[in-house]
């Protein structure tokens, strides 16, 4: 019984948005619905899990989930008619992504990320500890490519507090390890909306490869955030190695929702074929000056536990990417610098990211 509690709780909300939300995005237009039955719309699902337990610890940045359903990059949508009517208006008139003669895409992504302090076994508030803190969030990504340069804006809507149900998965993940779960989430951040804007692009450079299969590339990358979630400008770049580099654009974490990077090879026209087996190594470093970020500056509309921000932050990642037909796999692990006055040590969690298309 506590298990099927503990399911109902993390899980139907989540189906109930789930739903709506497929049905909205997969019926078509009046005017176009006979050609967009006639493609698949998503074809593409990519699963990213980043964990602190993954480097030994339980602290500050403790679990982040997304699943995201993402459509084949097409040039020249309007002929195709194989995206969902409503999203031309929207694309074609965002900055960076609405050249008509770009390949573009678009996700739909849900996802959930959880925070607490170092100290998780006491019921007090520790002041000068970050606050517990969950964001069960749903968003919509709009993706463009030119050449050689991806464009990328990603629209959240969702909530922080109690209804992100960060307490509830918590605590389910604890006593499903065995491990004891956090006691202070009585402390934890009010139920707060929440809208933002993410922008993020990315070029892909210095791409060489041999006669063998083995090259390299230098993927720069900046953007910026804008809501009542966080507020920065970000900046940086990540390197690969390895044997048969995809012609994409590296990773993507959680922060910015996932870029749709194509797991098959594909065509303007969006025929696709199975990619050759590719193994690679990574190291990608992405700098931020932060002006907000509710999850330290605590609540927007009310008072809330909080404490002093850095206000620039680093994250330094390295890891593995594995390609093979329809499949991606990927592991890393991510230094994170001080994020907040008094944070003893620089945080790591460790991503894992799945992706294939069907």
């Amino acid at each position: 019984m506590f298990l099927y509690r503990q399911l109902k709780g993390l899980f139907l909300p989540f189906l109930i948005i789930l739903t709506l939300l497929i049905i909205f995005i997969f019926t078509p237009s009046s005017a176009n619905a006979e050609d967009v039955n006639s493609k698949k719309v998503f074809d593409r699902l990519t699963i990213n899990w980043e964990n602190d337990v993954l480097a030994g610890t339980d602290r500050y940045y403790t679990n982040g989930i997304l699943a995201s359903l993402s459509t084949p990059y097409l040039a020249g949508d309007p002929q195709n008619r194989h995206m969902p009517g409503w999203r031309y208006p929207v694309i074609n008139r965002l900055p960076f992504v609405n050249n008509p003669v770009a390949r573009r895409a678009t996700s739909l992504s849900f996802g959930q990320l959880i925070f607490t302090p170092e100290d998780v076994l006491t019921r007090e508030l520790v002041a000068d500890d970050r606050p517990y803190a969950g964001y069960l969030f749903g968003g919509i990504g709009f993706n463009g490519i030119i050449r050689n340069q991806l464009a990328t804006w990603q629209f959240n809507v969702g909530v922080v507090g109690p209804a992100s149900l960060a307490r509830e998965t918590s605590d389910f993940i604890h006593r499903l390890f065995g491990g004891t779960p956090a006691q202070g989430w009585e402390n934890q951040l009010a139920n707060e909306p929440v809208l933002e804007a993410i922008y993020e692009t990315k070029w892909r450079v210095l791409a060489a490869q041999n006669e063998s299969g083995f090259g390299h590339d230098l993927i720069p990358h900046a953007g910026g955030r804008l809501g009542n979630v966080a507020v920065y400008v970000n900046g940086g770049a990540e390197y690969r190695l390895g044997w048969h580099l995809p012609e994409n654009f590296g990773s993507s974490g959680i922060r910015t929702g996932v870029a749709p990077n194509p797991v098959f090879t594909q065509d303007d026209d969006g025929k696709r074929g199975n990619m050759r087996p590719s193994l690679h190594f990574f190291g990608k470093v992405d700098g931020r000056l932060v002006l907000r970020d509710i999850f330290l500056d605590g609540n927007t509309f009310k008072a809330s536990h909080s404490v002093d921000k850095e206000n620039y932050v680093a994250d330094l990642k390295a890891g593995i990417a594995w390609y093979f037909k329809r499949y991606k796999c990927s592991f890393s692990y991510t230094l994170r610098t001080r994020e907040f006055k008094g944070q003893r040590v620089p945080h790591i969690f460790g991503s894992l990211s799945l992706a294939f298309n069907y």
